[in-house]
């Protein structure tokens, strides 16, 4: 065994230091931290594939290994009480300010990032943002944490999220913790900006529920699965964290078992017939703005070309870019932010041009400098400006709106 240590920080060492060679944009801010950290998430990444390859462990099982290093206690302070606890069997961690207040309180609900296959409220970067919105709003917060792939598949996600959501919309629970109604904010980002999205179409459209929320917050969000040939995709084929490759194999897990369907969808090739319909909703050619078009030609993927029928391919739970006008008008004030070097920027774009066609208002920041995931790395060992600035304007603009 310690061999075999010896040698697995051996291997670590020898791939990382070939890997911190690899060129990062010009204009990124605190670019050596950066570059180690591409480095490490590269290093990582063929690691947990060597181990899968000899059957030691699976890459994801590797990979989350990782993640729950960083995972924390609910631990109060000064400020906040913070709690772990479950809403209809759905685990959340409940941020509650200490300070008495005279009026019902602010309340976000945060659905965290992950690739559908890792992450978790308890994640140290995710405990301090929600914590941080708690003590600065003296707002309510609820963190979710939903059934991870490959061992739940979709759209077991998005039922523990709009679950968690509904049984918080209760008046019996928005008066247990001293809630205002009508301000209450679902905010996410990536894969977790995926599901708040899909979570608000359904509540602002379902006349059975009582109460409406006021605003959503969607951070660097994933929105389609139908076209993996986006300008931004193609640009950030290799970006900085997060890869086409990567992406496409983890969104693989979360989707089915079946080991042609990523390869499928790397060529842009995984859609059935029928869909041909549904691409108008996301057709790049004409909701991204002419400045993130620049010279790509816009081609239509290749329909019918393998035998996916999988449902969840064209559903709109899990690309809520595919909802027909009707559905996106009933949705409130929303805050889109999108980072220029990030597989996923043309997601949000297209989303606040088909938001705002329909005549919701939006509230769009794009980061020149930014790349996908920065908030995971505000806290130790980075510290990253980026995530930090990511934090701030988010905070800035929950403050003057909900």
């Amino acid at each position: 065994m310690t061999r075999f240590k010896a040698l697995c920080l051996g291997l670590f060492c020898v791939l990382f230091a070939i890997y911190i060679h690899i060129p990062i944009p010009s204009n990124i801010e605190e670019r050596w931290k950066v570059i180690a950290l591409d480095a490490f998430a590269r290093t990582c990444t063929f690691m947990g594939r060597c181990f899968e390859n000899v059957g030691i462990m699976k890459y994801e099982e590797f990979i989350f290994m990782i993640f729950k290093l960083d995972y924390t206690e609910p631990l109060s302070d000064e400020h906040i009480t913070v709690t772990d606890t479950a809403f209809a069997d759905v685990p959340v961690r409940l941020y509650l300010p200490k300070r008495k207040s005279e009026t019902p309180r602010r309340a976000v609900i945060y659905i965290h990032g992950g690739a559908y296959c890792f992450g978790s409220f308890k994640q140290r970067s995710f405990d301090f943002l929600n914590r941080w919105t708690a003590n600065k709003l003296d707002a309510v917060v609820v963190a979710v944490d939903y059934r991870l792939a490959p061992q739940y598949r979709f759209p077991a996600q998005f039922e523990d999220s709009i679950t968690a959501v509904t049984f918080f919309l209760q008046d019996k629970i928005l008066t247990k913790y001293g809630v205002d109604p009508t301000r209450i904010c679902v905010s996410g980002d990536s894969a977790g900006g995926s599901l708040a999205a899909a979570v608000m179409q359904q509540v602002q459209n379902d006349l059975e529920i009582k109460h409406k929320i006021k605003v959503q917050a969607l951070l660097y969000p994933s929105l389609q699965i139908i076209d993996s040939h986006l300008p931004s995709l193609r640009e950030s084929e290799n970006g900085i964290v997060v890869t086409r490759e990567i992406a496409i194999n983890l969104l693989g897990l979360y989707l089915s078992e079946d080991k042609t369907l990523p390869e499928a969808m790397k060529r842009n090739q995984h859609m059935p017939l029928e869909s041909r319909h549904l691409f108008k909703f996301v057709n790049w050619s004409i909701l991204l703005p002419k400045k993130y078009r620049k010279d790509h030609v816009y081609t239509e993927p290749v329909f019918g070309r393998t035998n996916h029928s999988l449902p969840a391919l064209t559903d709109v739970r899990l690309s809520p870019l595919l909802a027909s006008d009707s559905q996106l008008q009933n949705l409130p004030l929303t805050y889109i932010l999108t980072c220029q070097y990030d597989i996923l920027r043309d997601d949000g774009l297209m989303y606040v041009s088909r938001l705002q066609n329909v005549g919701v208002q939006v509230v769009h920041e794009h980061i020149e400098d930014g790349f996908h995931g920065a908030l995971s790395y505000m806290t130790a060992p980075m510290y990253l400006h980026l995530g930090l600035r990511i934090r701030d304007m988010y905070i800035s603009w929950l403050d003057n709106n909900l």
